[in-house]
């Protein structure tokens, strides 16, 4: 089995000391990863940069010329969550084109599966706006290019925030399936049951809100009642993982109670949906053990798993939540 892993080196020039997306996070995924013996297996490739016109597919001209103007002025602020340095620009259309470039791999054969090591994240970019640490938006940027050749595409979203930005993006569409659990309330304020899709899109966002506590119990129960039996209905060509780690039960910006396993046990349920997998980074501050997250889900990918010390405490179960989202979603799906 092949897995892909495209590594953005020239990530360490988009850099702010004391932001918890720093550049550490990656070196410290790179160095748990080296630990691994899977990592001989691994192909590791270079990420080609995205064409300028590919991200007007997704987002605004205003938003992009934002973030150009202040990478082109020496760096600053779009909100006080996001920062920009000089070389961002180019680094967030390298993230995009890296993971464009391993997600048309595998949706070739070139590659079974892959995984993007690449940031500034992406979940939270809009169409229209940066945000949320994210400059644009990597997975849906991959997802539309994936979409525009007539194939089905499935996200799945395990970040502990909602990914606001690509519901944003394809809550009209129905050829691009949205599907996140994530912490409720918790920034940035979207997600709820509700939020189902509109128009076309309807039935294609499934969103389940979680509690403080709720961790791999409640999330399993999710997966058997709601996620999995909507992704077989869906049939998609390829799934993309919006694969962030502060949903970790160690994580400072999180509250939820996963185990660093049961990310590769994740990975491995829709792969009996479609093999063609593609991973992308996005949350997850706590070095300690994010790296081994990512370890738990390349694992399953490379058909090497590995088995990670880890435990916690769950405090509640999401049946509300799971009663809720069938009635939402009662008219789309059999469930």
């Amino acid at each position: 089995m092949s897995t892909e892993v495209v590594y953005l080196k020239e990530h360490i020039n988009h850099d702010s000391s004391g932001h918890p997306e720093n550049a550490k996070r990656l070196h410290a995924i790179i160095n748990e990863i080296e630990k691994t013996f899977f990592y001989k297996d691994l192909v590791f490739i270079d990420p080609k940069i995205l064409p300028e016109e590919m991200l007007l597919h997704v987002h605004s001209d205003e938003m992009i010329q934002q973030v150009k103007d202040i990478s082109f002025e020496g760096g600053g602020w779009i909100d006080m969550d996001t920062y920009v340095c000089e070389q961002s620009y180019d680094i967030a259309r390298l993230a995009a084109g890296g993971l464009v470039q391993i997600s048309k791999d595998v949706l070739k054969g070139k590659a079974d599966n892959a995984f993007a090591l690449v940031r500034p994240p992406g979940h939270h970019a809009t169409k229209g706006r940066s945000m949320g640490f994210c400059l644009f938006n990597n997975v849906a940027i991959a997802a539309d290019e994936i979409a525009r050749n007539g194939k089905k595409v499935l996200i799945f979203d395990h970040d502990v925030h909602h990914g606001n930005g690509t519901q944003d993006i394809f809550y009209d569409r129905k050829d691009v399936m949205y599907q996140s659990f994530h912490l409720y309330p918790h920034y940035p304020g979207t997600g709820d049951t509700s939020e189902i899709g509109i128009d076309p899109g309807e039935g294609y966002t499934i969103n389940a809100p979680l509690s403080h506590g709720n961790g791999d119990k409640a999330i399993s129960t999710l997966l058997d009642k709601i996620f999995i039996p909507i992704s077989h209905q869906f049939k998609p060509d390829i799934i993309f993982f919006s694969a962030g780690y502060d949903s970790h039960n160690s994580d400072m910006l999180g509250g939820l109670k996963l185990t660093a396993n049961f990310f590769g046990k994740i990975v491995a349920q829709f792969q009996d949906i479609q093999p063609k997998i593609v991973c992308t980074l996005e949350g997850g501050y706590n070095l300690d053990w994010m790296g081994k997250c990512i370890v738990s889900q390349l694992g399953v990918m490379t058909k090497q798993p590995m088995n990670i010390s880890d435990s916690t405490v769950e405090s509640s179960n999401a049946d509300d939540i799971i009663a809720t989202l069938k009635s939402e979603l009662k008219n789309h799906w059999v469930l």
